[in-house]
């Protein structure tokens, strides 16, 4: 019998088809695209520890130099420390000198210790002459007595201050009359300005003589009674009408007087914060709040001020703290400019307030213009913000509000105007009637309307009245409202035959009195 031959199953009974090659090709293709993902993948990690491990050994070295640094720093202050104070110590002597021999003379020559002040050297002499005797009060009353001069005194007061025993005891109580209570009886005007200059003062004169501003020369008992101030402003602030209304001049004088004496709270920065909103719209509110610590904060008080419609304060914090990426000034200032124009077409189409509408959309206007064009020029954005049409715009609203307050031409005389400039005379038929009458009498008294009461008592009816006249150069006032129940007319009179008008110019009046109208009007 033959015998049958069975197959290696090693040996392919089929050649491989040209579809599995490239099947084969392709899973090959594959593995080596995932190996090389894979390899970089690693290759990245590999690379992203080690700039983490160089950047926190760089860190390692910083925290070691800044440690030295301030070692070193700590072992100066410490060895410093009696230098500074018998640096201290012969200014008290010195001081305390000058005060005795101050005083001594100020007996004899007193005209001449208080000259008139004519310039800054008379400004200087007069200041000194305050601080070396210690006179706190006279201080603060010369001080406040010179507005005018703020200017001048901001750089003079620092070197009269120099002159004092105690520089800080003496600036708490020239202040103590105004702050943290005005203790006038008449708060007449508002001193807070004089506050605060004195309080910014004050610094350049407590630094350290030999590490400056690091280090500030603030007895301990001083620094105790400012903490008591600072304390007794904020226990008066129900008084003041609370966070949202209080004045925002107070405010600053409050944080002025925190900053100078180096006493700010980390557990008061929320007051801190709600105090700078409420208080945003004044000048020194951004570098205030950074001297306060609330640099961390500004993102957010940043954009509670853009919620509120206070773009252009926005913008004097972003340049503070350098956020002006995060919030470009140039789409802060034209959103406010685009609010402003909003709240002007409200106030025109406002049917309750249609008598001064124009007027009061004009003016909301034209503050928004003057911020932003105030703005731009302060910061330098005339390249991405142009004022140039911000600026026509401004020119055409002066240019009508002008139009609008200049008087009209006086022209002749009309008959049938009331020489008293009352209001117009009654028709010509009038005469043919009864009970129409001309008082010869003086016209009743004008009423003028005062500005700041615009509502009239219901029932009093207003009466409209001519335009404004010149008479002998001076102008009749621009809103009169005559008030029958305020003066009642003269009692009629009775008349012969002849026309009411028919009186001569001049004289002709029975009753003794001086006629009621002016010569201008007759010549």
């Amino acid at each position: 019998m033959g015998s049958i031959s069975i197959p290696d199953p090693g040996e392919s009974t089929q050649a491989p088809s040209f579809d599995e090659f490239q099947r084969q090709t392709s899973l090959m293709t594959s593995c080596t695209l995932l190996w090389k993902e894979l390899s970089d993948h690693f290759t990245s990690l590999e690379q992203s520890l080690l700039k983490k491990s160089d950047a926190i050994k760089d860190k390692i070295k910083t925290l070691d130099t800044e440690t030295k640094a301030s070692l070193s720093s700590l072992e100066e202050r410490e060895t410093t420390i009696e230098n500074s104070v018998s640096i201290a110590l012969r200014k008290v002597e010195a001081a305390v000198q000058a005060a005795a021999a101050a005083v001594g003379t100020s007996k004899c020559d007193d005209g001449e210790d208080n000259p008139e002040v004519d310039d800054s050297e008379g400004l200087l002499l007069r200041l000194k002459s305050y601080c070396v005797k210690m006179d706190s009060l006279g201080f603060w009353g010369f001080v406040a007595s010179k507005k005018k001069e703020m200017e001048l005194m901001r750089a003079q007061i620092p070197s009269a201050l120099a002159e004092c025993a105690d520089p800080a005891r003496f600036v708490l109580e020239a202040i103590s009359e105004v702050f943290p209570v005005d203790k006038r009886a008449l708060c007449v005007n508002d001193l807070s300005w004089a506050c605060v200059l004195i309080l910014e003062s004050l610094i350049p004169v407590m630094v350290d003589p030999i590490l400056g501003k690091s280090r500030v020369l603030v007895t301990p008992s001083v620094k105790k009674s400012a903490k008591e101030i600072a304390e007794k402003w904020k226990e008066s602030l129900d008084q003041r009408g609370g966070i949202e209304n209080v004045k925002a001049p107070d405010v600053h004088t409050f944080f002025q007087h925190l900053v100078t004496f180096g006493i700010v709270k980390n557990e008061d920065l929320d007051l801190y914060r709600k105090l700078v909103v409420g208080s945003a719209w004044r000048k020194q509110m951004p570098k205030l709040a950074v001297s306060l610590g609330l640099a961390d904060k500004m993102p957010d008080m940043i954009e509670e001020l853009i919620s509120k419609g206070q773009q252009v304060d926005a913008v004097h914090f972003t340049h503070e703290v350098g956020l002006v990426d995060r919030f470009p000034p140039v789409c802060l200032l034209k959103a406010f400019l685009k609010d402003a124009k909003k709240a002007a077409t409200s106030i025109l189409e406002d049917p309750n307030n249609s008598s001064r509408a124009v007027h009061l959309a004009a003016r909301k206007e034209q503050s928004a213009l003057k911020a932003v064009i105030k703005c731009i020029e302060e910061y330098k954005l005339e390249a991405e913000f142009p004022p140039e049409n911000l600026k026509k715009r401004l020119e055409q609203l002066e240019k009508v509000k002008v139009e609008k307050k200049r008087p009209a031409a006086v022209g002749p005389a009309n008959k049938r105007t009331r020489a008293s400039n009352v209001g117009p005379m009654p028709p010509a038929k009038a005469g043919r009637i009864t009970t129409a009458y001309v008082s010869s009498f003086p016209a009743p008294p004008t009423f003028v309307r005062s500005p700041s009461h615009t509502q009239y008592p219901t029932g009093v009816p207003s009466y409209s009245v001519p335009p404004p006249m010149y008479v002998h150069g001076t102008r009749s006032p621009p809103y009169a409202a005559y008030s029958p129940e305020a003066a009642p007319l003269s009692p009629p009179l009775s008349y012969p035959g002849t026309p009411p008008m028919n009186y001569p110019a001049y004289g002709g009046y029975g009753n003794g009195m001086a006629p009621a109208y002016q010569h201008t009007y007759y010549r």
